[in-house]
This record gives structure tokens, sequence and C-alpha cells, in this order.
């Protein structure tokens, strides 16, 4: 008989358990990642993030689990839903706390309902919306689980999509994969690579050097300097930072093989950096930050940099951070991502799936658009 468990700390289910449910592919899903999080300050209930993990055991054994937190805003989310919440208020109802499955301030897409197998994981899904109704919460949603965990889900659950922009090596099963820069710019039409390399030089004219930090490279000072230019990009727009040095060092400290630095120098001194991590195939940038403003810092230190790291380690995929279609004209290309959600209240629920279906439309609309604008010689999506 399965039975659902709900837990307020990670550490409740051992690591290995835990780890056991998904490939380890991608370095968001480790328990030393999510639990990290917890343990040095990163998830505060006053910002709204409350650890209620799902473990659905069968005979005493862990076949499936979620990363979930019980919401009493929509901060750090990246999956927008303030407008739903408006509604909800508008009609003397509250939407709030909501029910979510999530990478804390991660739009990272990535598997979400872990399970030993198809069966399980179907089951977490009917027991995630029978406890979410149990509880008398608003609604229940997963944000950017793949395409492949989506066919779990109930047919009655709401589909959102949203398109992020990835680079990947080969373009497509067909082209020879890249192993320079120079591979990557031959492959992209004339002004395209004639604009890139503009961007580089100026850069570089500047007198900025560049280093590429991983695994144990990464020093105790080039972490803190990195958290500061992560916190003064925060400050500069107004926001708080979530994450903490102690998180930073945690990663250096339990995750160093997953962890990417990537630093801007000027004069010998850190202007500017990102945090990456890394995982079997890909690299995914995270956070950035400068000290000052240059023509074409970003551009070189987001992802200039992050491709000519994936070229020198066989990674074939590099996910940048959600939005931004500025990417696309610098090699990264309009890809699908997935979302799913379950609202008690069946009259919003009719009306937002709606909503949905005209959302998705949009945005395949501009999916379709976008590959129109491809970079590359030949455009092959």
């Amino acid at each position: 008989m399965d039975r659902l468990h709900i837990l307020d700390r990670l550490d409740a289910i051992p690591e290995a358990e835990w780890n056991r449910l998904h490939d380890g592919g991608n370095p968001f899903l480790a328990h030393r990642f999510l639990s990290g999080l917890e343990h040095t300050g990163c998830l505060r209930e006053h910002w709204g993030w409350r650890p209620q993990h799902a473990a659905l055991y069968r005979d005493d054994q862990l076949v499936a689990a979620a990363p979930a937190y019980l919401k009493h805003n929509s901060h750090g989310e990246f999956v927008f839903d303030h407008a739903w919440a408006d509604a909800y208020a508008r009609n003397g109802l509250d939407y709030y706390p909501k029910w979510l499955i999530a990478i804390p301030y991660s739009p990272v897409p990535g598997p979400r309902l872990l399970a030993r197998d198809d069966r399980a994981r179907a089951a977490i899904c009917r027991s995630l919306q029978q406890h979410c109704q149990d509880q008398g919460w608003s609604s229940l949603h997963i944000n950017f689980l793949p395409e492949a965990e989506t066919v779990a889900c109930p047919s009655e659950w709401l589909a959102r999509r949203d398109i992020q922009f990835h680079w990947r090596n080969p373009v497509s099963e067909t082209d020879p994969a890249w192993t320079c820069f120079e591979d990557f710019l031959a492959s992209l039409t004339h002004k395209k690579r004639k604009n890139i390399r503009a961007e580089r030089a100026q850069v570089a004219r500047a007198g900025v050097s560049f280093e590429r930090l991983d695994g144990d490279r990464i020093g105790a000072a080039e972490l803190a300097e990195m958290h500061d230019l992560y916190c003064q990009g925060f400050f500069e727009k107004g926001n708080s930072p979530a994450l903490t040095l102690a998180f930073f060092q945690h990663l250096a400290e339990t995750m160093a093989d997953a962890l990417v630095l990537i630093l801007a120098r000027l004069n010998g001194r850190i202007i500017a950096g990102a945090l990456c991590l890394r995982g079997r195939d890909r690299l995914y940038g995270r956070y950035w930050g400068s000290r000052i403003e240059l023509p074409g810092l970003h551009f070189e230190t987001c992802y200039y940099q992050g491709i000519e790291y994936c070229l020198e380690h066989g990674l074939h995929h590099f996910e940048p951070g959600a939005q931004g279609e500025h990417k696309l004209a610098r090699g990264f290309l309009p890809t699908c991502t997935h979302s799913r959600h379950w609202l008690a209240h069946p009259i919003f629920h009719h009306a937002i799936d709606t909503w949905c279906r005209q959302d998705r439309d949009a945005v395949d609309h501009y999916h379709r658009a976008a590959l129109l604008h491809s970079p590359f010689r030949e455009s092959k999506p």
C-alpha cells in the first residue's frame, strides 16, 4: 500500500535513498544541493518558502519523491502566476498558500517527479493532488519538469509552456560536433559571426582577461568575490539576494565537481563573474555580477566563456537561464519548457484552463517565429 509522507526538511530522507530516484545528471536535483539551501539560510519562511517535500513509500521503501514547498507568495519561481493570485483576491478567495514542486530560485528544467518507475511516478501525482485537496490549499504547481514526465500527470492538470534559449553542440543530430569556438562561429551566418567577433574583440581591447575555474581550483577568495558580485547584481535591481555565502561555500565543499566559476579581471582585479553548475552533459549558467559597465562584458562572461568551457570539456548543452531573446543571435536556440498546474476551485480551474490554451498557442507561435531568425547558416530546429 502506498503512503505519502510530507517532510519539512530534506535531511529526513537519507541522501542515498533520494539520489537513487534520479540519474544524477542534473546537479539541482542532488540531495546536497537541495538540503544545502535549507541549512545555509537560503529558504526563509517570511520570504514564502517552507519545505514540504513529498515522499511516497511502498512497503516501507521509498519509491517516489518530489522537492516541494508551501508558498505564501510567488517569489523566485519564474513561472508567473501573479494574475491568478490577483483574480482570486478580487473574488474574495485566498490563492496562498499554494504547493509548489520546483527548484527554489532556479528556472532549470529537469526531473521533478522522482520515481523508481512509471507506476510510482503516476502514483505520486495522484497522492500530491489528494494531499493538496485534503489540506485545503488552493493549488498544486510543478515547474520546469521535462516533457517526458508530463505524461504521468493527470490529464485535467493545466499545461503551460514557455521558451528558454539553449546552446547545443551540434545544432542537430546530423551535424558534426564542434571542437573549438571557431568551429561554432563557422556554423553561423556571416553577420552573426562578425558581430560576435566584434563583441569579443571589444572586451579584449579593454584589457579584460578571463579564467574558468572548477573543482578544487576554486579558492575561498574567488568564491567570496563571486558572492559579492551576485549580491551586487541583485541590489542594483532593487531585489534581495536569497543565496548566502554559506551556500556557495557548501557547494564548493560538497559538490566541487559540479561548480564552475568564470571570472573577468582588469589590471589583476576581479570585475565580473558568473557562477555555473555542471551536469553530466551540460553547463547551467546561474548568476552573474559586474562592478563596472563595459560593452560586451555580460555577453563574454555569461555566454561566450561558457560556450568555450563546454567545447573544452565535451559538454553538449549550455542552458544560461530564463528568457532573453538576445541570446538567439549568439547561438542559443529557442527551447520549450513545461509546467503543470492543478487548481482546487473548479470555476477558476476552468477559466485558467482557457487562458492556458491561449497562452500555449502564443508560445508556440513565438517559438516558430524565433526559429525563423536562427543565427545558423542552415536553420535546423
